[in-house]
């Protein structure tokens, strides 16, 4: 399966996040870039976690319906088209990291699924609902890891 280059001109892979894009700043979605999608892709999916969450994986950031031809998005952009899902602290869009203070940098995987159909899944999706539909399904992918800690 080939791979997709994601990444962010924020942050590179496994550094940190700035606070810019944490619910402690602006809470703005980072700027990301990709590269490598399948001609045959009819939309992308974006889903960004935290594994690392007390409570377990917490999803930030969940859409469906991107464009497979767009090639990115700008800092807090949502493309038309595209369906954002309810995150984990309950909004639609970007929630951005809030990990507890004094714990060790959590993870936040950014995936970026190219899909041969459009997907359905509820609107409040958790990472497994997600994980479970976007990994059948998937053409390819690509992930990027930012850091962040309070």
């Amino acid at each position: 399966m080939a791979g997709i280059d994601l990444h962010s001109t924020a942050f590179g892979d496994h550094s940190m996040i700035p606070r810019r894009y944490s619910l402690e700043g602006e809470n703005l979605s980072p700027p990301l870039d990709w590269s490598g999608v399948p001609g045959e892709a009819t939309e992308l999916a974006l889903l960004c976690e935290d594994p690392d969450a007390p409570s377990g994986t917490f999803v930030h950031w969940l859409v469906t319906g991107i464009d497979p031809h767009s090639g990115g998005l700008g800092a807090g952009e949502t493309r038309p088209g595209s369906h954002p899902h309810r995150n984990g602290f309950g909004e639609q869009g970007w929630g951005g990291p809030l990990p507890p203070v004094g714990d060790a940098a959590h993870r936040y995987l950014f995936r970026l699924y190219a899909l041969p159909a459009p997907v359905s899944l509820p609107d409040d999706a958790t990472a497994a609902d997600a994980h479970r539909v976007l990994d059948e399904q998937q053409l390819a992918s690509g992930t990027l890891v930012g850091l962040y800690r309070r």
